[in-house]
């Protein structure tokens, strides 16, 4: 069954019709079922994008649908249809978790809406809770084969408690691939407590680990737990690890080893149990080589290594991960969400992206902000990104010709040229017959074959060019 179906149930046949022709008419494929426990049977084998349920309805009514929905399936958006006075069933709806609810008698063009925006959160949040694996995807936007190594990583550590390094470029999302290690970690229900050693004054970062007792210095005016005692049972996720002092790396050390510490001026010793969690962007084995790192530091931490691909490396993520953040910059600006066009797309991913995802999302709040339309076209881009465009990506220092034509495509772009594929496909096949025919002397039949056509298509192909 295809993910966008829209399962309607209703035991008034008039509705399920009226629904039905309605979607229909925007292009959505519906399915329909004149009770809840029809629908219920069959959500053992299919599962729909999104369900609209009548509320009042014999056997199982409504409500226990949503219930039983938003236990086994909670991904699924349910839309709830009242009596427009049922206000009670409203409001029990929305306490029952509905995306939304449907007043009868219903405008049909404000149900389509509203189908449509349900269709879109559960394109953004579409998973599978099979396996741990795919439980860390539906936190992370990614199919990039890169980003599966990531989502396996997770998934073989779920029932893990043990250290993790995580390496990747600023911007590319080491907190949150540190958050969803802690979700599917036995520490779950515990703290997950994080601390930037890049954002901390060195004089503080023993103060903000460890805590202080009063007194311990100027402005210590009574005891401070630090972020050790704050994660104790959970995780303390240490990001930007190869910026730490070298007195705080011996007294981590330490800490790694027994388990315990003392507050900054204290005398008793303090016992926590924490999972470390460390992330950085620099190479910490050369940090070692460099004495800037302590190595018997680096190995208690580089247990296991999880690394995260730059965006550059994941580029087919990329309409995916705007998708769904102009979708969130909408909800949180309270504005329309905006639309990335097919071609706006393709120019996105071919960008560098020297700031990962960081910056891709930065740049989807401009555009939720800035941009004049629904609708974004690429000279609707912050003007930086289209003044990268003359700057394709090279492998191995080298311009591949289809690098090369993808900068040519995405200059006619911002140009505004249309009928690109009459160009092109002309230019591509002038090229080919000239080259052949030069390779054959001329013998049309051999440069046919070269080609892969027929002498026939060859004798029209070669009409239409001096046309």
């Amino acid at each position: 069954m295809p993910k966008e179906t829209v399962w309607i149930v209703d035991d008034d046949k008039s509705i399920r019709w009226v629904l039905e022709k309605s979607l229909s008419a925007a292009d959505i494929i519906t399915k329909s079922f004149a009770s809840a426990d029809d629908a219920l049977n069959t959500l053992e084998d299919e599962s729909p994008a999104v369900i609209i349920s009548d509320i009042r309805m014999p056997g199982t009514d409504g409500l226990g649908l949503l219930e039983l929905v938003n236990e086994q399936h909670p991904n699924i958006p349910v839309i709830i249809m009242t009596a427009h006075s049922d206000l009670d069933s409203a409001v029990s709806s929305y306490e029952g978790g509905a995306f939304d609810y449907l007043p009868k008698p219903f405008d049909l063009d404000e149900s389509v809406a509203m189908v449509k925006r349900a269709l879109s959160v559960a394109q953004e949040h579409q998973q599978s809770n099979s396996s741990s694996e795919t439980a860390a995807a539906k936190e992370i936007i990614g199919e990039a084969p890169a980003m599966q190594e990531v989502f396996r990583a997770i998934g073989r550590l779920a029932k893990s408690n043990i250290t993790v390094l995580i390496n990747g470029e600023s911007g590319t999302g080491k907190e949150l691939v540190a958050k969803a290690l802690h979700r599917h970690s036995p520490r779950r229900e515990a703290p997950f407590i994080a601390l930037n050693m890049a954002a901390i004054p060195q004089d503080l970062i023993e103060s903000e680990l460890f805590g202080h007792e009063k007194g311990a210095f100027t402005g210590a005016q009574s005891q401070r737990k630090g972020r050790f005692e704050q994660a104790n049972g959970g995780t303390l996720f240490l990001d930007e690890i190869g910026d730490m002092p070298a007195d705080t790396q011996t007294r981590l050390l330490r800490v790694l080893a027994d388990g315990e510490f003392y507050r900054v001026g204290g005398h008793q010793p303090v016992n926590v149990d924490v999972r470390i969690i460390a992330a950085t962007h620099q190479d910490l084995e050369k940090l070692v080589t460099q004495n800037r790192f302590r190595e018997d530091l680096f190995h208690r931490l580089n247990v296991i290594r999880v690394h995260i691909p730059k965006l550059a490396d994941r580029a087919s993520d990329i309409p995916a991960l705007a998708d769904h953040f102009l979708l969130q910059a909408s909800r949180e600006l309270q504005t329309e969400c905006k639309v990335l066009l097919p071609e706006t797309a393709l120019f996105l991913e071919q960008l560098p992206w020297s700031g990962n995802v960081r910056q891709l999302e930065n740049t989807c709040r401009w555009i939720t902000v800035m941009a004049p339309g629904r609708e974004v076209h690429i000279n609707d881009l912050p003007p930086e990104l289209t003044g990268q465009s003359a700057a394709p990506k090279q492998i191995n220092g080298a311009q591949p010709w289809q690098d090369l034509l993808v900068a040519a495509i995405r200059k006619d772009l911002l140009e505004g040229k249309r009928q690109l594929s009459k160009v092109y496909v002309s230019e591509v096949e002038k090229a080919l017959i000239d080259q052949a025919l030069a390779a054959t002397d001329g013998r049309k039949v051999e440069a046919a074959e070269l080609i892969g056509w027929g002498r026939n298509t060859l004798t029209r192909k070669l009409a239409e060019l001096r046309s």
